[in-house]
């Protein structure tokens, strides 16, 4: 009778266990547009500040009727599972707050309406450390979209560098993250169950590494030196274009028309897996809204324009669908940003409704079994990109990790 009691509390944790299941960022809907999330450093795709930092989100609500939004804060594990804390132990204050800060566009043939919000603020502030989730609601309590974000209080240093793999089958094309985590306030214990460590590829949390212990121990500072454990396809750098001025064309855009919106019309892509590697700057898949319009105020000057993509490939991808990729739709794959073949043209073809600015995009294909980034626009070793090393700490008698430090790099300075 005992040893049911103890097997049915088992199988009652599991499953406990199992529902609380890993959570996903929530795509906005058709209105919602031009979703920034940014820290105090702005070169980061999503916010990766300290306790008492600041962080700043704003959108477009394309309806223009200055609906009500409000915001709410959940706390997270490494894992993306929720922590066991209460509200009143995550923030000091309140959510489920409207967000105050709007205004309405401004001599733009899309009318919207442009929301901000920052916290810390009057209502919100941060208490620990860790994964969140802020989550924007309407005035019937239904949710519209979410973002992820992180919040560390640094206890370790991390030191991160790119090398060549020294494995020759991906000498060409992929990169390999070491790195190394000092400690500085903190005495670890059991470094190798209680540290927990996910690197990041271009911010996008579908490209990650998290399942590394630590290899060896030179006095307090943990090693991680793998080769082919830690690697990452080099990819190739971002296509762009900039409709900062929205009636003209540039490098990368062929020509614009005018009817109830702008339609600008980008020079058509050519499939690069098998090109040679080309340096071109780019922001490794970001965008920047900017505008030259009225007095420059890209918040509410910034208009909207259809831009039409087009890809022209030597291979008909008949088992997968091609989609356009980048920040400007947090790197989703969605109906919107799919691309359809059109027979005679020969070409792939998208459009996206997208506010003037500097974009970054590739196209990539998605099968029923797996995602690839690199069939279509090619992988090296020597593409520029940023990594990201975010370290994670549950303490004895602990009740959720601790983020306590991130490590930062670019392979621009990669070695061999």
């Amino acid at each position: 009778m005992k040893q049911k009691k103890i097997l049915i509390i088992f199988i009652f944790l599991n499953i406990s266990t199992f529902l609380k299941s890993q959570i996903d960022e929530i795509s906005e809907p058709i209105n919602i547009k031009t979703i920034i999330f940014k820290g105090e450093n702005k070169n980061d795709q999503f916010p990766i500040i300290q306790i008492n930092e600041n962080i700043s989100l704003s959108f477009d609500d394309l309806n223009a009727n200055e609906e009500d939004y409000y915001y709410k804060i959940k706390h997270f594990n490494f894992n993306w599972i929720e922590s066991e804390l209460f509200k009143n132990e995550i923030i000091e204050g309140f959510d489920n707050i409207r967000i105050v800060n709007y205004s309405n566009s401004f001599n733009t043939l899309q009318p919207y309406t442009h929301y901000e919000l920052k916290i810390p603020n009057d209502n919100t502030r941060f208490l620990v450390s860790g994964n969140y989730i802020i989550e924007i609601y309407n005035s019937k309590d239904e949710i519209i979209f979410s973002r992820k974000f992180c919040i560390y209080d640094k206890k370790a240093n991390t030191n991160v560098n790119v090398f060549r793999l020294q494995n020759m089958e991906y000498f060409k094309t992929h990169q390999s993250i070491h790195f190394s985590i000092i400690p500085k306030n903190i005495i670890f214990r059991e470094p190798e169950k209680r540290i927990k460590v996910v690197i990041l590829k271009n911010y996008q949390w579908n490209s990650q590494i998290n399942n590394l212990k630590p290899q060896y121990k030179v006095n307090s500072k943990l090693e991680y030196k793998y080769d082919t454990e830690s690697k990452f396809e080099g990819g190739n750098e971002y296509l762009y274009f900039d409709t900062k001025e929205i009636r003209s064309t540039n490098q990368n855009i062929s020509y614009v028309n005018r009817s109830e919106l702008y339609e600008t019309y980008l020079k058509i892509d050519n499939d690069r897996k098998y090109s040679n590697y080309t340096y071109n700057q780019d922001i490794n898949g970001n965008f920047e809204i900017r505008t030259l319009s009225g007095s420059q105020n890209s918040k509410t000057e910034a208009d909207y324009t259809w831009v039409h993509f087009s890809l022209a490939s030597e291979i008909i991808f008949d088992e997968n669908s091609i989609y356009i990729y980048g920040k400007f739709n947090n790197y989703k794959l969605t109906e919107k940003n799919k691309m359809y073949y059109n027979p005679s043209m020969e070409l792939y073809e998208g459009v996206l409704l997208l506010k003037q600015g500097f974009y970054n995009y590739k196209y990539i294909s998605k099968s029923k079994d797996s995602l690839n980034k690199n069939n279509i626009s090619g992988s090296h070793a020597i593409t520029e990109n940023d990594y990201l090393v975010l370290v994670y700490y549950r303490s004895i008698g602990g009740k959720f990790d601790e983020l306590i430090s991130v490590g930062k790099t670019n392979s621009f300075n990669l070695k061999n």
